[in-house]
């Protein structure tokens, strides 16, 4: 199954969950978990699978633990779908 890497920019303890945008290739989301003993990965990993309708498995943290600037790889979806799904929320 293929594997794509989605970058995408944290800004933890929001007042709510949210997708804020694209910035170049880049996904803005806010998140309400605070950076703290990984709640912010935990909760992002959470968030973009619900957003795009996959598995938890399917959305794994590639890098950037401890960074607000992430990559996660997300399994058997594509780029183009990402941005397709995204535009639906």
């Amino acid at each position: 199954m293929r594997k794509m890497r989605l970058q995408v920019r944290i800004s933890p303890r929001s007042s709510r969950n949210q997708i804020v945008g694209w910035q170049d290739d880049v996904l803005a989301i806010k998140l309400t978990a605070p950076p703290v003993k990984g709640a912010a990965n935990k909760a992002a990993v959470e968030f973009l699978a619900d957003v795009l309708g996959l598995r938890r498995s399917q959305v794994t943290l590639a890098s950037g633990a401890t960074s607000r600037d992430k990559v996660f790889e997300i399994e058997g979806i594509s780029l183009e779908e990402i941005k397709s799904r995204l535009r639906r929320v």
